[in-house]
């Protein structure tokens, strides 16, 4: 197993999406603990910006930006300087390195670039990788099919293939509540069945745990995949539903309720998550001796693989959650009920059960989160 950080004992981390909402936490998290982290994301404009940038320099780490300031759309906040810029020449690019983390480096570098994130796994030698950039959002996985072929099939491809060459002890990589799609069977369990996805996002993602599977098992690279649901909390991304929702109650505007407001979601808040995910990091797993061809198990397997639910376990109302936020913006929504959209799904709701036996335990209540993110939207420029 890989040493829990201490006194002259540093674990090598890659995180991947170190600029997006959950890369972000985990990066800060880690590298507040002690490891030697290393972040690496391409920056992309399929949200604002200037949001990702925010998220580096709260890290200590400035990314020039080309044609346009890195702080559009968010408040300021503390940084530093120390950016280096990009290698010429082709493979890995020079590191950005943190004036507030001696110990974290970051990379803009797109995982489509096989060869350069190979370099890079030949350089650092990692001894965990957490994958979690990804093309997200279900919605639009409608309207730009392609970029999840690309982003989330041929990008962890990418990272499959550098682990195959330099094998860290464990790879972790982000998959979705999502993947359930169809299936009714609340709490969703692991061992249940996830094989009739809803969206090409879900099942992007379910890709994912497949190929995984295949890397496992013919490569032994030992991998745990976690399906987040619902996540939600600081900087989180633009285009889900607390910061539309908290933006349009402020501003006086209508927000668009789904399904005419009958969801559940098993709302969970950003720092538990984080909490999951440090949790298995230093516990690869190993082939399980119970597993039975004749009664697969599809959350575990006889080669070193394992699928993980990471959410609070406990389902909300949506209407009780938008109420959540009025409360705690001291304003009531103006609200359009709307039919149920493509690649929805009515509940989500996690059976946490295997999380558990690492020690998970979500602390913080659904109150409590809204009023920890609402707190920290009111200081951005995104009111």
């Amino acid at each position: 197993a890989i040493p829990r950080p201490k006194e002259n004992i540093r674990v090598n981390i890659l995180v991947t999406g170190a600029a997006g909402f959950i890369g972000f936490h985990l990066a800060k998290r880690l590298a507040e603990r002690g490891d030697t982290v290393v972040g690496l994301d391409n920056l992309n404009e399929y949200y604002d910006v200037g949001l990702k940038h925010g998220r580096l320099r709260e890290l200590g780490l400035e990314v020039p930006r080309a044609g346009s300031p890195a702080g559009v759309g968010i408040a300021a906040t503390a940084g530093g300087a120390g950016s280096a810029p990009a290698a010429a020449g082709g493979g890995a690019p020079a590191p950005v390195s943190s004036s507030r983390y001696e110990n974290l480096t970051f990379y803009r570098m797109d995982l489509a670039d096989a060869s350069a994130l190979r370099e890079l796994f030949e350089s650092q030698r990692f001894d965990c990788v957490c994958h979690l950039a990804a093309q997200a959002g279900v919605r639009y996985s409608i309207d730009a099919p392609f970029e999840y072929v690309d982003a989330n099939m041929k990008g962890f491809l990418s990272v499959l293939e550098a682990a195959r060459a330099v094998p860290p002890d464990h790879l972790v990589y982000a998959s979705t509540s999502s993947v359930y799609g169809l299936n009714e069977s609340l709490p969703f369990s692991p061992h249940a069945g996830a094989d009739h996805p809803v969206s090409l996002y879900a099942a992007s993602k379910k890709a994912n745990e497949a190929m995984a599977h295949s890397y496992s098992h013919v490569f032994g690279l030992a991998t745990t995949g976690l399906r987040f649901f619902t996540v939600y909390g600081p900087w989180g991304r633009p285009d889900m539903a607390p910061i539309k929702f908290a933006r349009a109650i402020s501003r006086g505007e209508t927000i668009d309720v789904y399904n005419d407001g009958n969801m559940r979601r098993d709302f969970t808040y950003v720092d538990d998550i984080v909490d999951g995910i440090v949790a298995v990091l230093g516990s690869p797993p190993e082939p399980s001796p119970e597993w039975d061809a004749e009664r697969a198990d599809p959350a575990t397997s006889a080669t070193p693989y394992r699928v993980l639910n990471i959410g609070r376990g406990e389902p909300v109302e949506l209407m009780d959650f938008i109420a959540a936020l009025e409360h705690e913006l001291g304003r009531e929504a103006t609200k359009n009920f709307m039919e149920m959209q493509p690649g929805d799904m009515v509940a989500t709701w996690a059976d946490t059960s295997d999380l558990e036996a690492f020690g998970y335990r979500p602390r913080v209540s659904v109150a409590e989160g809204v009023r920890r993110f609402v707190e920290w939207f009111k200081g951005t420029d995104l009111v």
